[in-house]
């Protein structure tokens, strides 16, 4: 169970609520009584407990996917992850989330469908783009131009799509949700790389452009 300092801050009980919250949530769904149920738990006063999350649900399951970018970064240490290689480092730090958020499968499933509400669509774009920017900085990315964005954009699209499996997959260990994941990792790498070629190319070509443009007029 959590703990919890004397006369937290909301920012500190909203921390220690966030991995209580999904227990209840698989029950009750992401409402005032998990959150009244999450509150008991902790012997925290309901009402102050409601101040530390005042969207409501949404802000509830922002919460817990906070806690799971924080447990999956404590889950490796930083020589541990640098010393895969860089679609093993992506896979395993994905693999670690499913881990982390596998016994709380129902609470996942109800909290889709909270974001999938045409007003919670940005909030949930939002919370996606998050975890996609954590895995890949903790996978040592330090890209800054385009690739900071489509590296991002293609993990959020297989990030999403292996949660929407991990729901309904009831394969001993999760395997196909595992395999579902390699198997677009594997079309990411792809698409990294062929970006690469096409990046080396377009570069020897402006080099030769450069290279004739200085023999036709050499420098003065």
């Amino acid at each position: 169970m959590a703990t919890l300092p004397p006369d937290p801050t909301l920012d500190e009980l909203r921390e220690a609520l966030a991995p209580v919250i999904p227990t209840h949530a698989a029950f009750d769904g992401w409402t005032s009584a998990t959150l009244d149920s999450a509150a008991a738990e902790l012997a925290v006063d309901p009402a102050i407990a409601a101040l530390a999350f005042p969207g409501g649900a949404v802000d509830m399951i922002d919460a817990w996917f906070a806690h799971i970018d924080h447990a999956m970064a404590a889950a490796w240490a930083p020589e541990a992850i640098a010393a895969l290689k860089i679609r093993a480092r992506i896979q395993a730090l994905v693999e670690t989330r499913i881990d982390l958020l596998l016994p709380h499968r129902e609470a996942l499933r109800r909290a889709h469908a909270v974001l999938a509400l045409p007003a919670n669509v940005p909030r949930a774009a939002k919370l996606g783009w998050r975890a996609a920017d954590r895995i890949w900085r903790l996978a040592g990315d330090t890209a800054t131009d385009f690739n900071h964005y489509s590296k991002r954009t293609l993990l959020l699209g297989v990030y999403a799509t292996t949660l929407l499996v991990l729901v309904d997959d009831e394969s001993e260990g999760q395997a196909e949700t595992r395999a579902f994941l390699a198997r677009r990792i594997e079309n990411v790498m792809r698409i990294e790389k062929a970006k690469g070629r096409f990046g080396a190319k377009a570069e020897r070509r402006l080099s030769l452009s450069r290279f004739i443009g200085r023999l036709r007029y050499p420098a003065t």
